[in-house]
């Protein structure tokens, strides 16, 4: 069964070691991973967190290499061809991949590496690095997760139709993670996520 919790790092506690594992964060589209992981970059910027390859074009104020590496059809095939992708998919006529090469050179100077990827890209991970920590962020209830994807309103009841199936499916594979972090609080996920990713491996 996976855990449900994560101690906090105790304010100024030593740290026993380098953090040298990579951090995987997934978990059902509307959950939160997003606003999380910009808690994390803004208040702990030790914490490397990989930049996606995407085949889709940038949008207005986005940067190459900050917000994605963007990339044509056929520079993403020979990212994929050659194996310098640690996951890929598709979503929404583009794909999206993490570029393996980079986390790697991290992971071997010892920072502390935190993957933001859905449940498909999660699973690739596991299957090329095992070693990997596999966190799932969950909502507190379905009901508040139905909340966050229905939003305004303003999507065709198609769409949030089939949002609602995904975050069905994505929720049935809690099961398959290391360990689950419920977002009842984004700064309370922070500090837990942060002490998983900064924990000495054992």
């Amino acid at each position: 069964m996976p855990n449900h919790s994560a101690a906090p790092p105790a304010p100024g506690a030593p740290r026993t070691g380098p953090a040298r594992r990579l951090t995987v964060l997934s978990g059902p589209s509307g959950v939160g991973k997003s606003t999380v992981v910009r808690e994390i970059r803004a208040h702990h910027p030790e914490v490397w967190l990989s930049v996606s390859a995407t085949t889709r074009a940038p949008r207005p104020g986005e940067t190459d290499g900050v917000e994605y590496h963007f990339t044509d059809d056929a520079g993403f095939d020979r990212m994929v061809a050659q194996g310098e992708l640690l996951e890929w998919a598709e979503f929404a006529g583009n794909r999206y991949g993490t570029p393996r090469g980079p986390v790697e050179e991290r992971l071997a100077k010892g920072e502390p590496v935190l993957l933001e990827i859905d449940l498909q890209g999660a699973r690739q991970v596991r299957a090329t690095m095992p070693e990997a920590l596999q966190v799932f962020l969950a909502p507190p209830s379905w009901e508040e997760l139905v909340r966050r994807l229905t939003g305004r309103g303003t999507e065709p009841p198609e769409v949030i139709r089939r949002r609602l199936d995904a975050a069905r499916v994505e929720l049935a594979a809690e099961s398959e993670f290391d360990t689950t972090l419920v977002n009842t609080s984004v700064s309370a996920v922070r500090d837990e996520l942060l002490a998983l990713i900064l924990a000495p491996q054992v």
